[in-house]
């Protein structure tokens, strides 16, 4: 596991992007393509903000798979992480990519989108995982208790209390009660078979997630300890999320 703590989002943001376009480029340069996981949260904009501008990356041999998405929002909802991840980063990209992989959250058979999203994440290598840390503990929507031994790269999950709370308290949803119960995500063994992570956990209400899950036991109850079983696991944090940490991290 290596950490990096920076004295403000900007910094952390490039931080980030540096290291994953580092891999990027590298995928392209040894196998021709690039695989990806993007996960789309506030908390990883300043991260994509800098990936846009890292030289040297040929979008079009890049693949996009995308991490999770609530169930029953269509692609046009103002929460929904297709549109969002268009705005933040795969529209704003001097490149369109090759192809980009997205949950259809608002499908009629959602054992089927998961099925056909299933059999092509595992046609390939995922090179670089861009992921995030829940108020919860959560990596993508793998709420505690997570289950880090299905093989399933996607499945359905319930979101519990506090994950549902963060998504209104981030200004996705007017209500408690507009937030969906249910979404798709990448699972946590298929997040953990992605060469390279890059995790970035930006702001003081994540402080606490980020001690549990760098400096606590690796438990399920908080699921992005998983990550630090991972050989090549980065950890992006600004002074705010670090607040709390008691070991000493460049």
């Amino acid at each position: 596991m290596k950490v990096s703590i920076s004295q403000s989002k900007v910094e952390m943001g490039r931080k980030a992007a540096a290291c994953g376009a580092f891999h990027i480029r590298k995928a392209i340069e040894e196998k021709g393509v690039a695989n990806i996981v993007l996960a789309c949260a506030p908390s990883q904009n300043k991260t994509y903000d800098a990936l846009i501008e890292e030289p040297g990356i040929d979008w079009s041999k890049v693949r996009v798979f995308h991490l999770d998405e609530y169930i029953g929002l269509n692609d046009s909802h103002p929460a929904s992480f297709r549109l969002n991840l268009h705005k933040t980063i795969l529209d704003r990209l001097p490149q369109k990519v090759q192809q980009f992989f997205p949950i259809e959250g608002d499908a009629a058979d959602i054992d089927k989108v998961i099925d056909e999203l299933d059999r092509e994440i595992k046609k390939c290598q995922i090179d670089v995982a861009f992921v995030g840390i829940g108020e919860n503990g959560h990596v993508a929507f793998n709420d505690p208790p997570a289950d880090f031994e299905i093989e399933k790269a996607y499945l359905t999950a319930a979101l519990d209390e506090v994950c549902r709370h963060q998504q209104y308290g981030e200004g996705w949803f007017p209500t408690m009660d507009a937030v969906p119960k249910y979404a798709v995500t990448m699972s946590c063994k298929q997040i953990m078979s992605a060469s390279v992570i890059v995790n970035t956990v930006p702001d003081t209400r994540k402080a606490q997630a980020v001690k549990l899950a760098l400096e606590g036991p690796i438990t399920n109850m908080v699921p992005a300890t998983i990550m630090r079983n991972h050989a090549n696991y980065n950890v992006f944090l600004d002074a705010e999320a670090a607040a709390l940490l008691e070991n000493k991290y460049e």
